[in-house]
C-alpha cells in the first residue's frame, strides 16, 4: 500500500484524529508519512531569506516533524510549532532533543486562547488543505485569529470547481483570499506551478 492509499483510508475513518493514526502508524514501522521531508520547505526558504528574526515569535501550524520549525529557531524566531497528534510530538522531540523550539500538542480547530494574536509570525505550511474541504473555512479563520502581524500561507493550489479526492484538498484562489479575515489583508499572492505562496498582515 502507497503512502497516499495509507492517508486516505485513515482519513476516511477519522477525518481530523488520522494525523495521530499515521504518526503512530509510521511510529510502529507498518506506515510512512509522505511529508517527512528532509529539508524546510523551499518557498518558505526563499521568503524568509534576510528577514529579521531577532525578538520575533513565531508559529508553525501542524508541525510534523519539524523541518520548516528547526528553520525558523536557526535564523533566530523564538518558535512554538504545533500539531494535534501526540505521538508526532513525541517524534520531533526525540528527533531534536536540543531543539531551542517549543514543541506542543495542540488542535489547530481549538487553539490555547493565550495564543489569539499571540505571534509576530504564523506558517501555515499545508495544513490546512490536508483537511476534509467542510472543515476548511474554520481551520482558516483559526489561522487567522493566531496571527499577530504576519502570516505566510503554503499551499498547493487547484482551480475553483469540483472537489478532488483527498487528502490532500489543495486551495483554491477564493480559500488562499479566505485567509484576509479578523483584520488581516493580504500583502501578495502567487501561483508558483503547482503551488500557492501567500502573505498577510495587520
Amino acid at each position: 500500500m502507497s503512502a497516499d492509499d495509507d492517508t486516505r483510508r485513515l482519513q476516511a475513518a477519522n477525518p481530523t484524529g488520522w494525523f495521530e493514526d499515521l504518526y503512530a502508524e509510521a511510529d510502529a514501522g507498518t506506515a510512512s508519512v509522505p511529508w517527512d521531508q528532509p529539508h524546510p520547505q523551499q518557498h518558505l526558504v526563499e521568503w524568509a531569506s534576510g528577514a529579521d528574526a531577532a525578538g520575533r515569535s513565531a508559529l508553525v501550524v501542524g508541525c510534523g516533524y519539524g523541518r520548516d520549525s528547526e528553520f525558523l529557531a536557526s535564523l533566530g524566531f523564538d518558535v512554538t510549532a504545533f500539531d494535534i497528534s501526540p505521538t508526532g510530538i513525541a517524534a520531533v522531540q526525540a528527533r531534536y532533543p536540543d531543539s531551542k523550539v517549543s514543541y506542543v500538542v495542540a488542535d489547530l480547530l481549538d487553539p490555547p486562547a493565550e495564543w489569539h494574536h499571540a505571534f509576530d509570525l504564523v506558517v501555515e505550511n499545508m495544513t490546512v488543505q490536508a483537511l476534509p474541504v467542510p472543515l476548511h473555512a474554520q481551520a482558516t479563520e483559526r489561522v487567522a485569529w493566531l496571527t499577530g502581524s504576519t502570516l505566510l500561507v503554503l499551499a498547493v493550489a487547484r482551480d475553483e470547481g469540483p472537489v478532488p479526492d483527498g487528502p490532500p484538498w489543495p486551495l483554491t484562489p477564493s480559500e488562499i483570499e479566505a485567509f484576509a479575515t479578523d483584520g488581516l489583508a493580504m500583502r501578495s499572492v502567487r501561483r508558483d506551478g503547482p503551488r500557492w505562496v501567500a502573505e498577510f498582515g495587520r
